[in-house]
């Protein structure tokens, strides 16, 4: 959550994908100060039903809004996770990590910045997005449950530990029936929102190592900054 949160909040430089898991929040602390048991076990299941796929492929939306609610910008991606691999798809952007090393790349600009991958417990992942990190960083509770297009959606709100974190509050909505991550909701303490709802996700998915590459002769002439 901090991906689907630096992703996840880097998504605005490019690095999308880490904003696709963060948490946050005022305190919404039950009164003994600990989590809500109710939302544990919902997120432990999600957590169960992710470690038993091999690979995964997910198609999302993803929607930045100002603090009055307004649209800024909507775009649909697709992101892959292999192991601790990885490789998120934006129109114009990508970002490949192959366990070791990140490439990002702005088509725009023909340029691909090249970074070693942070395994510090504090760097999110796609795959610590679905994964336990909650226990740990923060503070949830379930808010209750919807219905949306058939589906019932459950909704927790998660407060970080970390109080110097850039945003202030994350919802999570979670499908009660396929114990799947419907979506996330990042609100910055500056104001804007940033949305991830996820379209169609097959934890099946047949995805060859190379996908999480970044191959230079696949993108004629780009210019390569290395960080490493």
């Amino acid at each position: 959550m901090e991906y689907f949160i630096k992703i996840a909040i880097r998504m605005k430089n490019i690095y999308l994908l880490v904003l696709f898991a963060t948490v946050v929040g005022p305190l919404f602390a039950q009164k003994d100060g600990s989590n809500d048991p109710d939302a544990k076990k919902i997120l432990d299941a999600v957590s169960a039903k992710f470690k038993s796929y091999k690979a995964v492929q997910a198609s999302f939306t993803y929607k930045v809004e100002n603090a009055d609610g307004k649209a800024i910008s909507t775009k649909k991606g697709t992101v892959y996770m292999k192991g601790t691999k990885y490789r998120v798809s934006f129109v114009g952007q990508e970002i490949f990590c192959d366990g070791n090393t990140v490439w990002t790349y702005d088509q725009s600009s023909n340029e691909v910045t090249i970074t070693k991958l942070d395994v510090s417990t504090t760097t999110l992942t796609p795959q610590k997005l679905f994964t336990n990190f909650y226990d740990k960083d923060f503070l949830y509770k379930l808010n209750g449950e919807t219905k949306v297009g058939g589906k019932t959606i459950q909704e927790i709100e998660m407060t970080p530990n970390d109080k110097s974190k850039p945003f202030h509050k994350v919802y999570l909505e979670i499908d009660k029936i396929a114990k799947t991550i419907y979506s996330t909701k990042v609100l910055e303490k500056e104001g804007n929102r940033y949305s991830y709802t996820v379209n169609a996700l097959n934890g099946s998915a047949n995805i060859p190592d190379t996908k999480f590459a970044f191959n230079k002769q696949d993108y004629p002439g780009v210019e390569e900054v290395d960080l490493r």
